[in-house]
C-alpha cells in the first residue's frame, strides 16, 4: 500500500519545523517543508501552488507554523488551507480549529464560555477604562491579540505616576486598538505546558523562568524544565484543550495563589519545550499519529 503523500507547512530552517518534515521523511520517504508565504491560491484551477507542487493535491499537511510571528495576515493563511480541505486534503489540526486559536481574544472567549479559570481579564478599546483596569489590578500586562512567546506585552504599574501610565497605554493603543489587559499574577518561578495528541494528554513540561524576569517564556531567557504535575492541573489542561479538537496542542498552565489558571492553549504546541523539558519526541508522536488518521 502506498505511503499518504505528505507537506509540512512551516519555517524552513526553524528547528521544530525541520524535525516535524524529518520525522515524516523517515516514515513516508519525502515531505516537503513549505513557506505559507509562498502560497498562492489559483482559484480558477482550484489550486494552492507552491513552485512545482499544488497543495490540494496532497494527502496531508501539518501545520507547525503559519509564519514567524501571529498577526492578521496568519488568519488569512489559514483561509487559503481551507480550500486544500474542500479538496480533500486533510489538514493537521483543521483551519477551523486553528483559527479561533490564533487571535488571543477567541482563545479567551472560548476558554471562559467553557468555565476554565483564567487570570482576571478587561478587554477594551476605551483608554479610561484601561486606566481602571491597571488600578484594580495593581499590575496589568498589556497583550496583543496576535502574539507568541510574550513578544509586544507591556507591563503597566498602577504605582507608577498616573501621566505615566496613560502615555504608556496610549501608546500599546496606537498598535493595537482593542486593548487586552490581564492582571499580573504572581507565580511561583514556573509555569506548564501540558501536551496533547488527538485530546489525549502525553506529558509536561515545565518553563522556569530568569531571575528578574516577569514572565517565563524562552525569548526572555526561561528554560524548560522537568515536572510531575498533579492530576488535578492535568486534568484542567484536558478540559481546556477539549473544545478546540486540536490534533496536536499544548496548554499553558499555571499554579496562583488563589488557584490554577489557564494562559492560553496553542495553535500550533510545544515541540522544543517537550523535547528538552520532559524528552518526549512530539514530532516523530505526531507525524506517526497523523500518519495513523490517513491510514
Amino acid at each position: 500500500m502506498a505511503k499518504p503523500n505528505m507537506v509540512v507547512i512551516g519555517l524552513p530552517g526553524a528547528w521544530s519545523s525541520e524535525a516535524l518534515a524529518a520525522a515524516v521523511v523517515a516514515k513516508t520517504g519525502r515531505c516537503p517543508l513549505i513557506n505559507m508565504q509562498d502560497v498562492w491560491l489559483d482559484l480558477p484551477h482550484n489550486a494552492l501552488r507552491c513552485g512545482e507542487f499544488n497543495l490540494c493535491q496532497f494527502d496531508g499537511l501539518m501545520v507547525k507554523k503559519l509564519g514567524a510571528e501571529y498577526s492578521p495576515t496568519t488568519l488569512d493563511r489559514l483561509e487559503l488551507l481551507r480550500v486544500a480541505e474542500a479538496a480533500g486534503v486533510r489538514v493537521f489540526s483543521p483551519a477551523t480549529n486553528m483559527l479561533r486559536l490564533i487571535d488571543r481574544l477567541s482563545c479567551t472567549v472560548t476558554l471562559r464560555n467553557h468555565g476554565i479559570p483564567m487570570p482576571p481579564t478587561c478587554v477594551t478599546e476605551d483608554i479610561d477604562i484601561a486606566l481602571a483596569a491597571v488600578a484594580r489590578f495593581g499590575s496589568a500586562v498589556f497583550k496583543p491579540l496576535y502574539s507568541t512567546k510574550a513578544r509586544g506585552m507591556v507591563v503597566i504599574a498602577a504605582a507608577d505616576p498616573l501621566e505615566k501610565q496613560r502615555r504608556e497605554i496610549v501608546q500599546f493603543h496606537r498598535h493595537h486598538p482593542m486593548l487586552y489587559i490581564q492582571k499580573r499574577l504572581a507565580l511561583p518561578g514556573q509555569d506548564f505546558g501540558m501536551i496533547f495528541l488527538g485530546g489525549e494528554y502525553l506529558g509536561t513540561y515545565a518553563r522556569v523562568s530568569q531571575e528578574g524576569s516577569w514572565n517565563t517564556t524562552i525569548h526572555s531567557g526561561g528554560r524548560y524544565a522537568a515536572c510531575q504535575p498533579e492530576q488535578s492541573l492535568i486534568d484542567l489542561a484536558y478540559r481546556a484543550q477539549a473544545p478546540f479538537a486540536m490534533d496536536f496542542t499544548t496548554v499553558d498552565v499555571a499554579e496562583t495563589e488563589d488557584g490554577p489558571v489557564v494562559f492560553e492553549v496553542s495553535a500550533f504546541g510545544g515541540f522544543r519545550g517537550a523535547k528538552e523539558g520532559c524528552g518526549l519526541d512530539a514530532a516523530a508522536c505526531y507525524a506517526d499519529y497523523a500518519l495513523q488518521v490517513l491510514a
